[in-house]
Formats: structure tokens, C-alpha cells, sequence
């Protein structure tokens, strides 16, 4: 199953695009900073990546201001350009 549940601050939003299929679609950069526990030790865990929320999501992710936080839910992809991977929002909380 590929189901990613992410809290993580907004820090890119583009301006709305245009999918070919006419759906609105927004590029947007997440980082996510937690603590986390690996074989009895404590970690923090901080990380940047690249999202994309297409459809009726977006509208949702446009009221977001940049540096708010927020539960993102989706998928993960590979990138259009087949280097690492694509964060899709499908849900937001």
C-alpha cells in the first residue's frame, strides 16, 4: 500500500497550473521536523520534499498561509523527470 500521512510546514506554493486534462495543479515544497524513536534511541528526523495537489485539493492548499503546518495525506510517485520522488496531496487536516 502506498499511503503517506505527513505533518509538515508549507514553505512553496506556485502559482495554479493547468494539468492536460484541465484539472488545477499546484507545485508546493513541505518540510517536516520530529523525534522519533530507532531501536530504543531517540532521532530527529527533519526533511524537505516536493508535492503537487491536483484537483479539487487545491483549493484547500491555496487558503494555507506559507510557514502553517499541517496533516498532508497522499501518495508517493516518482518525479516527472524519473529522479527521486513526488509527494501527491489528496487529503488535508
Amino acid at each position: 500500500m502506498n499511503r503517506w500521512l505527513l505533518t509538515a510546514q508549507l514553505t512553496e506554493r506556485s502559482a495554479t497550473r493547468y494539468t492536460p486534462a484541465g484539472l488545477p495543479a499546484l507545485d508546493i515544497g513541505l518540510k517536516h521536523e520530529s523525534e522519533v524513536s530507532e531501536d530504543g534511541q531517540a532521532r530527529k528526523v527533519t526533511f524537505e520534499c516536493r508535492a503537487v495537489a491536483i484537483g479539487a485539493i487545491t483549493q484547500r492548499v491555496m487558503q494555507l498561509g506559507l510557514g502553517s503546518s499541517a496533516q498532508f495525506g497522499g501518495f508517493v510517485s516518482s518525479a516527472r523527470n524519473g529522479r527521486g520522488m513526488l509527494f501527491h496531496v489528496t487529503a488535508l487536516d
